[in-house]
């Protein structure tokens, strides 16, 4: 749970998309705690918490670009969770030069999913991202819905942003950005333990996967950027 000042901008792009939906103009001050910014002189100043949002009514993908600059500047590692894997060119080229550059570079994606459709969508993408190095784990015990992205225990971001179009280019989405912040390690020990009961697929499970649900994963590529 964000608390806090840092509490503030996620009631702010809550106060401005519901006046897009409701088409009101209303002034935000009455719903929003005045906020102090000064850091005291005797604070913990341990690390930092961004919330940051994405709209669809500007041209600036911020949820895209966060992850991709993640994905750049990673020495050591990047684990992605996602529910969804529906990717451009230019994410799966992020994902494939983070592991053709030694990154550990891991997604963990559900092995039950809720729609069948996204599923066989994303499977279409395994292969080529297990070819240049990329690992993928499936949760077996069922469908995973988080979005994280945790890096060289520096950097984590948990928020509503999944991998896929919608997310990344149609939708209202926001996120938390934490940055040498003790929640970090939190995050990154959650993925573990959730990597734990997962299984990894090879290249061999893809290739051993049915042809018509390869075949159908495929076609599904031309509806991509409604998915």
């Amino acid at each position: 749970m964000v608390e806090g000042d840092a509490a503030v901008g996620f009631t702010m792009m809550f106060l401005q998309m519901w006046g897009v939906t409701e088409q009101e103009k209303e002034r935000y001050e009455s719903y929003l705690k005045p906020a102090d910014y000064r850091l005291p002189k005797d604070a913990d100043a341990s690390g930092f918490v961004i919330p940051y949002g994405d709209s669809p009514l500007d041209k600036e993908n911020v949820g895209e670009q966060v992850y991709l600059d993640i994905l750049g500047h990673a020495k050591k590692y990047v684990h992605i969770m996602t529910p969804y894997l529906i990717l451009d060119d230019q994410m799966i080229n992020a994902l494939q030069y983070s592991a053709k550059r030694g990154v550990e570079t891991i997604i963990i994606m559900p092995h039950i999913p809720d729609k069948m459709s996204a599923y066989l969508l994303a499977r279409s993408y395994y292969e080529e991202l297990l070819t240049a190095g990329v690992r993928i784990f499936e949760y077996t015990p069922g469908f995973v819905h988080g979005k994280v992205f945790t890096c060289d225990d520096e950097k984590a971001v948990v928020g509503t942003i999944n991998l896929d179009f919608r997310s990344l280019y149609l939708h209202f989405e926001c996120a938390a950005y934490f940055y040498k912040h003790p929640v970090v390690a939190q995050v990154e020990d959650d993925y573990q333990k959730t990597l734990e009961k997962c299984q990894e697929i090879t290249i061999a499970d893809c290739r051993n996967f049915p042809f018509f649900k390869r075949f159908m994963g495929k076609a599904l590529r031309l509806f991509a950027p409604l998915m």
